[in-house]
């Protein structure tokens, strides 16, 4: 199969992939794509360079790749990100809607049917009315997945923060003040989870930037969100040490 048809059907059914070309030195104009879980089309691209496929998968970021003799241009195919959000409180709307600005696909659950209606939440681009575990179970979040628990509620924000810390969701977040994300911690302890599985959640969520309204709220933690994806430490761009684009266009 060739490797543009193989990407066509890519996009019909699903998956990722990396597109790796090599576009400075040795094999220049050679081409290899791997798609995840999968096989792996093409020849001719430096090992060194197809070895990074894990870490390139889960970065969800287009970039160049330096190796012995060569540069190769790794390009990221697969459909958007997840934001999944439990509670449909007024904080999941503004967080739906500014997901939807970063063209990421918005999930909205909540066992309480009631507040979770298109009305209330019309920026989702799903709504669950289920328990938290049964709601993480069918969205089955995976390395491009952000979670967010809303909810102050402990018979919710605890079942959903343990179902989360046993996905590969490369963010899990939860609002509180730091005394009830300390009061959870305990909660989570005596629950059986383990110590270094609680160093995951971001609690209170968030960046610091004295958030107070529901959009400022969800800027807030967005940012993070962000921030942790491109592995980064949301801090003031004049402070950085890195180039203020994450990858090489």
């Amino acid at each position: 199969m060739s490797l543009v048809r193989r990407l066509a059907q890519l996009r019909e059914k699903g998956g990722r992939a990396v597109l790796f070309t090599v576009v400075e030195g040795d094999g220049v104009g050679a081409k290899a794509l791997v798609v995840e879980g999968e096989e792996t089309l093409g020849d001719g691209v430096p090992e060194e360079a197809i070895a990074q496929f894990d870490e390139l998968i889960r970065r969800g970021r287009s970039r160049i790749v330096d190796v012995d003799g060569a540069k190769v241009f790794a390009e990221w195919y697969g459909p958007p990100p997840r934001l999944f959000v439990y509670g449909a409180v007024d904080t999941a709307e503004a967080l739906a809607r500014g997901a939807k600005l970063l063209g990421w696909t918005a999930i909205v659950a909540d066992a309480r049917a009631t507040f979770l209606t298109p009305e209330r939440i019309p920026s989702a681009d799903q709504l669950i009315a289920k328990w938290p575990d049964e709601a993480i179970a069918e969205i089955a979040p995976d390395h491009q997945t952000a979670i967010v628990v809303l909810t102050h509620d402990d018979k919710f924000d605890e079942p959903a923060l343990i179902a989360a810390l046993d996905t590969e969701a490369f963010y899990i977040g939860a609002l509180g003040s730091r005394r009830n994300q300390e009061r959870r911690r305990e909660r989570l302890l005596e629950a059986g989870v383990a110590e270094e599985k609680l160093a995951r959640i971001q609690g209170p969520c968030g960046l610091d930037i004295g958030a107070d309204t529901q959009a400022e709220t969800a800027l807030s933690i967005l940012g993070e969100v962000l921030a942790v994806r491109a592995e980064r430490p949301g801090g003031p761009l004049r402070e950085a040490k890195q180039r203020i684009h994450v990858e090489v266009a």
